[in-house]
């Protein structure tokens, strides 16, 4: 039996797109074509599988196919599509070609059959998504397929493969690539898995052309600060949509150093974005030209706030996404103004700690200095008041990040990680992400790039009293 695995792009809820591109990559010569699930639920449509007119849409696309008789059988998940007929079957086996074919969305070990296929979308988390495949230990022929979607805040990244029935790898698919191969069992082949970095890049990207192709939008605007974040959201929208589709908007105060000024334009000049320059100092002495200055934190948020104000209007005027640049570890701190810099409509390195925030900008100066060096270097700052480091609030990033990851990938307890690190510190840390939690609660869609993700993984009440 001849056999190509469909590793194709769907959309959710889209069947018009989903249709045309199953037929487009139905191969001609071959016995079996399997594609990833196509259903709603398994696509993350959340509470769409409740609507009745979104389900009957969903049998009609398969319906559709099937009109076409294919001489070829479809395999759409649990989903067989042969004879001009829709089957499914009660206990996941088909018989195909002579050839008993089991389905699922989950590998076991004792199933007889000729052929394992599991086929369920499963979003992409960096350090992890290699674990499932490596852990498969098959007895049989296997075949894993995966699709490459956008599901809100989860990446469906790919990363198809097979392995024989002597647990040799003879298929493996990139990730956020549309890919159809044919399946020849007698071949193992060597994969080298990419960098995570790359990874991340390549998720990130794909998943903010996902987001402005499924939302409608042609630009995207952010504010640039002359700090590592920006710098990096800015690198990933270029390669993502473009350097004529982003604008980068600089807005000095009177706090603002020299430096971040000319790094966000040398920035901008090697990226070949526009910028426009916003200075928010006049704004801001307008406001308090009637009022005790304090430098206390309520201006410190003003400052911000004025930001979010001069980046929503033109995100509003120019009908451009709002890109919000805050990272996984400030998130987790609360180290960030609400309806200030936390604002905007989708953030792409939410899911990255400082930490990894700097080996993806390394990763990216790796050939050529895309990201000058001097944002690299230099040390982290708000610039919402004279001389501000963030490390003037919070621990040493290294030390926060690891902490962070601990706690929260590695569901480690606080005695444990105590063990490395001051108890009280660590304690002070906890305590921290869950008072935050109401400002997560309020900010906008991102990328998961983890399995315990503060978009979704980790689920913290904001009305609590343990903590």
């Amino acid at each position: 039996m001849k056999i190509a695995v469909a590793q194709i792009r769907l959309k959710t809820a889209d069947f018009n797109f989903n249709y045309e591109n199953i037929i487009k990559n139905i191969q001609s010569d071959c016995d079996l074509v399997i594609f990833p699930r196509a259903d709603i639920e398994d696509l993350g449509g959340k509470d769409l599988i409740f609507d009745g007119n979104c389900l009957s849409s969903e049998v009609k696309m398969y319906e559709c196919i099937a009109q076409k008789n294919y001489p070829q059988n479809i395999l759409l998940g649990d989903v067989l599509i042969r004879n001009g007929q829709v089957e499914v079957s009660d206990n996941g086996y088909f018989e195909i070609c002579g050839q008993k074919v089991y389905v699922s969305d989950t590998f076991l070990e004792d199933v007889n059959c000729d052929i394992y296929v599991v086929a369920k979308n499963s979003y992409y988390a960096m350090n992890k998504f290699d674990d499932f495949i490596n852990s498969i230990e098959t007895h049989t022929n296997f075949i894993y397929v995966n699709s490459v979607c956008m599901a809100d805040e989860s990446i469906f990244a790919g990363g198809s493969c097979a392995k024989n029935s002597n647990n040799e790898l003879v298929l493996r698919m990139p990730l956020c690539e549309e890919n159809v191969s044919f399946v020849d069992f007698s071949k193992p082949v060597k994969f080298e898995v990419s960098p995570v970095e790359q990874q991340i890049l390549d998720v990130t990207t794909f998943a903010l052309k996902e987001y402005c192709e499924n939302t409608g939008f042609k630009k995207v605007v952010l504010g640039l600060s002359g700090g590592i974040d920006s710098a990096l959201t800015a690198v990933l929208a270029v390669k993502a949509i473009g350097a004529d589709n982003v604008l980068g908007i600089l807005m000095p105060s009177m706090y603002s150093s020299e430096g971040s000024i000319t790094d966000s334009l040398k920035l901008a000049e090697n990226l070949g974005i526009k910028t426009v320059k916003e200075p928010i100092t006049p704004l801001f002495d307008a406001f308090m030209k009637d009022r005790e200055s304090l430098h206390d934190l309520a201006e410190e948020n003003l400052q911000a706030r004025l930001r979010g104000l001069i980046l929503m209007f033109y995100s509003n005027r120019e009908n451009m996404l709002l890109l919000s640049t805050g990272n996984k570890s400030e998130s987790a701190m609360g180290f960030g103004t609400l309806y200030g810099d936390l604002a905007g409509g989708f953030n792409l390195i939410c899911d990255l700690t400082k930490t990894n925030v700097y080996k993806v900008a390394n990763f990216i100066n790796k050939n050529e200095e895309i990201i000058p060096q001097a944002i690299i270097d230099k040390a982290p700052s708000a610039e919402l008041h004279p001389g501000q480091k963030d490390q003037d609030r919070l621990p040493e990033y290294a030390v926060l990040d690891d902490i962070l990851e601990m706690y929260i990938e590695q569901n480690k307890s606080i005695d444990e990680i105590s063990e490395k690190y001051d108890k009280s510190l660590v304690f002070d840390i906890v305590k921290k992400i869950y008072r935050m939690q109401f400002k997560r609660h309020q900010c906008c869609l991102g990328v998961r790039l983890t399995e315990r993700s503060f978009l979704k993984g980790v689920d913290i009440p904001v009305v609590q009293k343990f903590y």
